[in-house]
């Protein structure tokens, strides 16, 4: 059985300054270095999308897409739709579900975009594979998956830096939202594994923050 997830309600109305105060606007322009290539989209599915900046963003740029919405935090869901609704018929394109994601199946619709943004880092290996193969029925063909994440530079004294912030990220998170996971999936090796191919990506504060565009590729 799996423990219980990790309790973000907390978090939902200090969540944009704690990031604004550790890494100013960094994240949120790594957030939406992809959102361009987000503006076709028809079905979307967000997971984890905190506090609903990226969740907000696409639905006023992308104005006829559908946006289902999953986090495991009811304070969290909550702060998203009152941000995401300030855009026009916003609340008839959005629903939002309260799912633990590591448990959470789609109920069958194709989705040709899916979002985690600083989400995959609360997940194991096993987890993140769990997830993608619980996701994969309800994809469509050539589905993108846009993905931001913390990420370890590979050499030098920014690795040793990225080290000690992501050691030190995940301390802080366990003792505010009770998260078990210390370190950072390698769900590069399990999108590939499950059809996926990296498009592009992009690099902030010297490697040690990545965005990344996905597709899935199928025959």
């Amino acid at each position: 059985m799996k423990p219980d997830a990790p309790n973000f309600d907390s978090l939902a109305h200090l969540y944009r300054w704690m990031e604004y105060l550790s890494f100013g606007s960094m994240l949120e322009r790594c957030r939406f270095h992809f959102l361009s290539q987000c503006t076709q989209a028809r079905h979307a599915l967000t997971l984890g999308d905190g506090d609903g900046r990226f969740t907000a963003r696409l639905l006023s740029a992308n104005p006829t897409v559908q946006v289902d919405a999953v986090d495991a935090s009811g304070a969290m869901l909550a702060a998203l739709r009152q941000r995401a609704c300030s855009s026009p018929d916003a609340e008839a394109r959005l629903r939002t579900m309260q799912a633990d994601l590591r448990r959470f199946t789609p109920d069958g619709k194709e989705y040709d975009l899916v979002v985690s943004h600083f989400f995959l880092d609360c997940l194991t290996n096993n987890d993140v594979s769990s997830l993608v193969e619980r996701l994969m029925p309800a994809l469509a063909e050539n589905a993108i998956w846009v993905v931001s994440e913390f990420s370890i530079p590979e050499k030098g004294l920014r690795r040793a830096t990225g080290r000690m912030l992501i050691r030190s990220l995940y301390f802080a998170f366990a003792i505010m939202t009770r998260l078990r996971v210390r370190r950072i999936p390698d769900y590069a090796k399990v999108f590939r594994g499950h059809g996926f191919h990296r498009l592009e990506y992009a690099m902030y504060l010297g490697g040690m923050l990545t965005a990344e565009l996905w597709e899935r590729r199928t025959g």
